[in-house]
């Protein structure tokens, strides 16, 4: 089983396609680096919308941390947020 998967996130966004990609993608491990690119935001403050956005859509038992432009999901068995 791989230990880490990576996605892209594009101008498209945060999108409903997306996140059922990303949901796939825990299906098979834990963790999941997602490389957001330029043209998708410019700064840290859209960074942390979308790391919130993308967190929401998910549910509690997620945690992501952003380092640079890269958004590390992690997946726990329980529920890690309140």
């Amino acid at each position: 089983m791989p230990i880490m998967r990576e996605m892209q996130l594009g101008k498209g966004g945060v999108t409903i396609n997306f996140i059922e990609s990303l949901k796939q993608q825990f299906s098979n491990c834990n963790n999941v680096k997602i490389s957001v690119l330029k043209n998708c935001c410019r700064d840290k403050k859209e960074l942390q919308k979308i790391t919130d956005e993308i967190l929401n859509h998910l549910g509690k038992n997620y945690t992501a941390r952003a380092i640079g432009y890269t958004i590390n999901l992690k997946r726990w068995r329980r529920e890690m947020r309140e």
